[in-house]
């Protein structure tokens, strides 16, 4: 952070009080950056918004997703608002909320705008979680309808995202004979030996240590897809027999 940078210049300039200095003049410039400037992108136009970007392009994926069948369904709103306090505290969430329905509601949202961003500036972990997250709003009332699964594998392709790691997040959801499979991006036919190095390399995939640097809801949806690969693997042992 820039706080940090002017602290080690103003100490390497005028030792401990430059130091002190340059970490107060950082931390303005810091809060600004963080609370004051964010965009987010509305089809071709750009707007001017608080609290931050990617929690209101978040949300307008979001709202996308709940819109998708034609039916905004309370439960999956419910859901979002849940997600976005544990996230990012209630405080700010109801921030979040507010500017969405006073700015962005009623406009055009782009998702392949929203989404050409966001796979600018993050990591393709985060991208993942964020698949999950979608998945998971429209799994909130107990099904995912086939427009919510086509208009969360358009954002796929926007974000970047594999084919197959959007088949492996969205098996999550699913429950049929190759769900175990899928998950692993293995198929039916894969020895155990394949099976075995499948796993290994979706453990590592999708470790939750790889999004230490995300709020806890979004590490906490990271420990869930842990825990789902872990199953499928579990899964196979017990019908293959190893």
């Amino acid at each position: 952070m820039l706080r940090w940078l002017l602290a080690v210049l103003g100490f390497a300039l005028y030792r401990f009080p430059g130091a002190v200095i340059g970490f107060l003049i950082g931390s303005i410039f810091d809060n600004f950056r963080v609370k004051g400037s964010f965009k987010t992108t509305m089809g071709s136009r750009t707007q001017n918004v608080t609290p931050a970007d990617f929690e209101l392009n978040l949300l307008s994926l979001a709202s996308l997703v709940i819109k998708a069948d034609g039916n905004v369904n309370q439960t999956e709103l419910d859901y979002v608002r849940q997600y976005f306090v544990q996230a990012y505290g209630r405080e700010r969430a109801n921030a979040t909320f507010k500017v969405f329905n006073e700015v962005i509601k009623n406009r055009q949202i782009s998702a392949q705008n929203i989404c050409t961003l966001l796979r600018q500036r993050t990591r393709y972990e985060s991208r993942l979680q964020i698949l999950h997250f979608l998945f998971s709003i429209a799994n909130a009332d107990g099904n995912v309808s086939t427009p919510e699964v086509n208009e969360i594998n358009r954002m796929a392709g926007f974000l970047g995202v594999y084919a197959r790691d959007f088949e492996s997040i969205k098996a999550m959801f699913f429950k049929n004979p190759d769900s175990a499979y899928k998950i692993l991006e293995i198929d039916r036919t894969a020895t155990v030996s394949e099976i075995k190095s499948a796993y290994r390399a979706m453990v590592k995939k999708y470790h939750p240590d790889k999004l230490q640097h995300m709020d806890e809801a979004h590490q906490k949806g990271g420990e869930e897809k842990f825990k789902k690969v872990q199953e499928a693997y579990e899964q196979l042992q017990k019908e293959r027999g190893f």
